[in-house]
């Protein structure tokens, strides 16, 4: 049996080159963007919430796509490598808005207290995280009543989704010398058709909505979006 790769490796070459792969160019990167445009596309800039967290947010890439007004926005991760890169200016705050703070946080175990935020962003996580059932326990701690739980969600393991790696993304991740779909195995521990069924089960007041063809399938689309009022 091989020797599993070296996982801080791994992450540190992942962050180096996460922007290039995921967001400069190609239909993979015009989709990923879209995406993040989407999950936001419920809010405006007449909207406000007081104290926003980002859980696994990588780079930083999804601030730019927040609307709405806020006076502080925490952005975390666990992955050192990639904070390095939002410290180093990858992601700039919006003109106008609060203050941001980037801080290393475990995604399934927050250290903040309960009914800390007003919202909870989680876009393209909630899929890497093991007992996904308790990190939505863990989310809803510290979103006050009321507060808004946000998900962005890839549609893997989708016909869609699988047909759209194999035509965009495969190249440009084995040019870069990464093993496609060891590495997909390994972060992508929960299926779509699993999470849904979890956030349809444990909440009631959820807006929930498939992109591109709109139709509830797992197969027919590349992401699913719900915004959860707890």
């Amino acid at each position: 049996m091989k020797p599993d790769p070296d996982v801080n490796s791994y992450l540190t070459q992942w962050a180096a080159i996460y922007d290039t792969l995921n967001y400069e160019k190609g239909m993979a990167a015009f989709f990923l963007k879209k995406s993040h445009a989407w999950l936001e596309s419920r809010f405006d800039a007449s909207q406000y919430f007081g104290r926003v967290l980002e859980v696994g947010a990588g780079t930083g890439v999804h601030l730019q796509f927040v609307r709405h007004a806020f006076d502080e926005y925490l952005m975390t991760d666990l992955n050192p490598p990639m904070l390095d890169k939002v410290n180093q200016g990858v992601s700039r705050p919006p003109e106008g808005r609060g203050k941001v703070i980037v801080c290393a946080e475990n995604a399934s175990l927050l250290s903040f207290p309960d009914k800390s935020f007003d919202r909870l962003i989680a876009a393209h996580i909630l899929e890497h995280l093991y007992k996904p059932h308790e990190v939505l326990r863990e989310w809803c701690r510290v979103l006050k009543p009321g507060g808004v739980l946000s998900l962005l969600l890839p549609c893997d393991p989708g016909l869609l989704w699988r047909l759209g790696q194999n035509i965009s993304s495969r190249k440009k991740f084995e040019r870069a010398g990464f093993d496609c779909d060891y590495w997909a195995a390994r972060e992508h521990v929960n299926p779509i058709n699993n999470l849904v069924t979890f956030v349809n089960y444990y909440f009631t007041d959820v807006k929930s909505s498939w992109f591109p063809m709109l139709i509830p399938s797992m197969d027919a689309n590349l992401f699913y979006v719900a915004h959860i009022t707890v």
